[in-house]
């Protein structure tokens, strides 16, 4: 039986934590994730599993730590597709201060593997995008 939507990104964001480089066996070639104007620091657009390794490589310039933690992992009306809470939690190279921000994002998958991610305000807004 395949693995869940649901299931598929816990394993992702679970793997994250332990290495990010262990997160790239949960990212499909044709990967897409936008960090769009608004919500991201450095708006970027990564792609396929270079481009996640690339993302969080951006992150430990300046930071020792970098977790992406999963606080909420909803379905949606398509079976590929969750709607995520989650947060991101940095510490600061030099400064040592940790950083804690709430991200949203709609994550796709296909076979066992993130196909994409979008990010939104809130998980209202991320479920409104599908209707």
């Amino acid at each position: 039986m395949p693995e869940s939507t649901e299931e598929t990104i816990r394993r992702a964001f679970a793997a994250s934590a332990e290495d990010y480089e262990s997160v790239l066996h949960f990212v499909h070639p044709d990967f897409v994730m936008v960090t769009p104007i608004g919500l991201a620091a450095e708006p970027d657009t990564y792609s396929g599993p270079e481009g996640v390794r690339r993302w969080f490589e951006s992150f430990f310039e300046v930071m020792d730590e970098v977790d992406v933690v999963p606080v909420e992992i909803e379905p949606t009306s398509r079976a590929d597709t969750a709607a995520v809470e989650f947060d991101l939690v940095a510490r600061g190279r030099a400064s040592g201060i940790e950083m804690h921000q709430r991200a949203y994002a709609l994550c796709r998958t296909t076979g066992g593997q993130l196909l994409s991610i979008e990010f939104f305000h809130s998980l209202d807004e991320a479920h409104a995008a599908l209707r």
